[in-house]
């Protein structure tokens, strides 16, 4: 395991993600309910491969929604913090050994945990609360837990306003090893069809 302390969002944190599958893209590789091979795979190999070549990121404009998480994330720390009387530890990007799988964690919370922190839009933080977690984020928050070797995870969706909601999520290794399996998969195809264009461009 790499661990960069880089800021998330800058230039070193952006190069060093370029390119490769990340945990928040894992739902693309795999899919979360039945834990088979996503059928979005194919076209991800292609983003990652434009994305390599291209030494630029791609798909990265910030809507308003995530430029308000942005904002607010600050505070949902502060509130978690003070909720659970801890600190919480901010890291820009954990790596495996070969560079080429990542995860960008929100936050590490001592020796064992991990924070996912989501601002939404009012109307999927009530879903939140009314309905708890769904599947949409359990490959991120899993490939979080595979990657950086922790026992659990805590998923806050964070409205300065409304109830925040907040959810454990314990370590599924029957599930991490079918996703490492299909991401190991994946990274092999995806060096070829990088080999595969780099040819082409001779």
């Amino acid at each position: 395991m790499i661990v960069l302390n880089c800021k998330q969002g800058s230039d070193e944190w952006i190069q060093a993600r370029l390119g490769i599958p990340t945990a928040s893209q894992f739902h693309r590789i795999i899919t979360p309910k039945t834990m088979k091979p996503a059928a979005s795979a194919e076209g991800y190999i292609d983003q990652l491969v434009a994305e390599y070549l291209l030494g630029e990121q791609l798909d990265d404009s910030p809507t308003d929604f995530m430029q308000r998480g942005n904002i607010l994330e600050e505070e949902a720390v502060r509130w978690y913090e003070f909720n659970h009387q801890c600190d919480t530890i901010p890291v820009g990007l954990i790596l495996r050994d070969d560079r080429m799988v990542g995860c960008s964690p929100d936050r590490l919370v001592g020796e064992n945990g991990g924070l996912e922190i989501k601002c939404p839009m009012p109307k999927n933080h009530v879903g939140y609360l009314l309905h708890g977690l769904s599947q949409d984020y359990r490959c991120q928050i899993q490939g979080g837990l595979w990657l950086s070797g922790r026992d659990w995870w805590d998923f806050v969706s964070y409205h300065p306003t409304l109830p925040k909601f907040e959810a454990r999520i314990d370590r599924d290794d029957e599930f991490i090893r079918a996703m490492a399996e299909l991401v190991d998969e994946f990274v092999v195809r995806l060096l070829e069809a990088r080999k595969l264009v780099e040819e082409m461009a001779k």
